[in-house]
């Protein structure tokens, strides 16, 4: 008898409780909620807001306004600093760093142990629970599982307290016996150097039997890429024969598809996608067949939906999960268990299904580029913009930024067509005034360009004079409130834009 199948037991009583996700979602939305509202009600923030009077959603939202970060940044700073019972019940000691607002570099997202337990935790157990329950012939646990993590520091150097990447406080505090099962050692995971800590996992990993993968695609293909280097290898396969499902999350898969297909060829290899971020672990693709996914509505979260045709409005509709449409692009609010409360996160999703509740996501509330997890926002753009024409004497007319995915050598870029009213002296200049300032502004971005491993010095292409004039017109969005999308994650626009510039 295989591990495996003695594992697999231990995971039924969960996949019962999933069933519930079918026809309960809203019951289950209802349960969480009163679970938030207790737990809080005699923190700064409940009693501020009326938490233990509440005694259903009405209540809630008629005390408790709708925040961004910029909104519960005083309280985080001071929970950062060791104050008790502001947002969360007790202290929180760990902070997952995420990048900026318009104010600021970074964000740092409280991380509850309760948080830990019943909200980020919980994503991983269920991609698991499912992908057992859709491939009963699985060896899943026969091998070993390759988990990615970034790294952490010290919090203002309280005892005890972290800051850093999510995936490293999960790492730190993720269950000794899960270790036993993992690669890389928790040593290597934290390594701060990417450079260094990716060739330490491909050679720790590549003697292993590894039999699934987890992380963010691009991270991941790097290491696989490093491995494929070290071992003169050109399939997966070869390093690891029993290699069966890649569980992915944090960017767009798409784009990274054909690459790791082409890397893994074998034909019993999967692929699950999850939607976690710093805030929390929300959706799985609970069914191969449905490119959606199922959002989790009986963990430490609750949920509102803001319609994106509203977003901006003084007075939009805001409707949780028993008022949501299929076909509608929404805006997601979440309260957690990590003391977020009606908290914009910035993320677009669109349901598929109601019965059950299965979603896309569909982009950002704001145009960005995140192909790569560098999360580059329009006013990280117009800052460093300006930073560059201050420092060149250039002024800039127009202008419009896609991702160049990667290569087979597992390179990227971000491709500027800027249309200069005065142009510079000097473009490669630009570029690296330009390039440096987004480092500075964006802690993600910053990150991704460290030693050039994820994404490459970005690129400038000229457009001639009128260009984007021309584009719009052809468009027929000339004039009015029509304006030339700054930031796209995909390359729609550009590729248009850069034939016209040909002609």
């Amino acid at each position: 008898m295989s591990l495996t199948s003695i594992v697999r037991k231990g995971f039924e009583p969960r996949q019962r409780e999933l069933l519930k996700h079918n026809n309960d979602g809203a019951a289950l939305q209802q349960k969480v909620l009163a679970y938030l509202l207790n737990k809080a009600k005699d923190t700064e923030y409940g009693r501020n807001h009326l938490f233990a009077a509440a005694k259903g959603y009405e209540d809630f939202i008629k005390h408790t306004p709708i925040n961004t970060y910029e909104e519960l940044k005083g309280d985080i700073d001071r929970m950062r600093h060791g104050e008790s019972d502001i947002l969360w019940p007790g202290r929180v000691k760990w902070y997952a760093k995420s990048s900026g607002t318009t104010n600021d570099k970074s964000k740092f997202i409280p991380v509850s142990t309760d948080g830990l337990k019943n909200l980020h935790y919980c994503g991983g157990r269920d991609s698991v629970a499912w992908y057992l329950q859709n491939n009963p012939k699985s060896r899943l646990f026969d091998g070993r599982a390759l988990i990615l993590g970034g790294s952490h520091a010290p919090n203002y150097n309280l005892p005890g307290s972290l800051v850093g990447d999510l995936s490293a406080i999960l790492i730190e505090n993720i269950n000794p016996l899960v270790n036993l099962v993992r690669v890389p050692k928790k040593q290597t995971a934290l390594i701060s150097d990417f450079e260094i800590k990716r060739e330490r996992i491909a050679r720790e990993a590549m003697n292993k039997n590894v039999t699934n993968i987890s992380g963010v695609p691009s991270w991941m293909m790097s290491v696989l890429s490093c491995m494929m280097e070290i071992t003169g290898k050109k399939h997966l396969e070869e390093v690891w024969p029993n290699i069966e499902v890649f569980f992915h999350g944090g960017v767009a898969f798409t784009p990274y598809r054909k690459q790791y297909e082409q890397l893994i060829t074998s034909p019993n290899m999967h692929y699950m996608e999850t939607y976690n971020a710093s805030e929390g672990f929300f959706g799985i693709q609970n069914d191969p067949t449905d490119k959606s996914m199922m959002l989790m509505l009986d963990y430490g979260v609750f949920y509102e939906f803001i319609p994106m045709d509203e977003f901006d409005s003084d007075n939009p509709t805001i409707v949780p999960i028993w008022g949501v449409e299929t076909g509608k692009n929404y805006a997601m609010v979440i309260s957690t268990s990590c003391g977020l409360w009606r908290y914009i996160l910035g993320d677009t999703v669109k349901f598929t299904s109601t019965n059950p509740y299965k979603f896309i996501i569909t982009g950002r509330t704001k145009h960005f580029i995140n192909a790569f997890g560098e999360e580059l926002i329009v006013d990280n753009a117009e800052q460093g913009l300006a930073y560059a024409c201050q420092q060149t004497g250039a002024e800039v007319k127009e202008y419009t930024a896609a991702p160049v995915f990667m290569d087979d050598k597992g390179k990227c870029r971000h491709q500027w067509l800027i249309e200069f009213a005065k142009a510079p002296a000097d473009v490669k200049e630009f570029e690296r005034l330009l390039d440096t300032k987004l480092q500075e502004l964006n802690s993600d971005y910053e990150a991704k360009r460290y030693k050039d491993i994820t994404l490459q010095h970005l690129e400038i292409v000229v457009a001639r004079n009128g260009l984007f004039e021309e584009w719009m017109k052809l468009r027929g969005k000339l004039g009015g409130q029509n304006k030339v999308p700054r930031l796209s994650n995909s390359r729609e626009h550009i590729e248009v834009l850069l034939h016209l510039n040909e002609e």
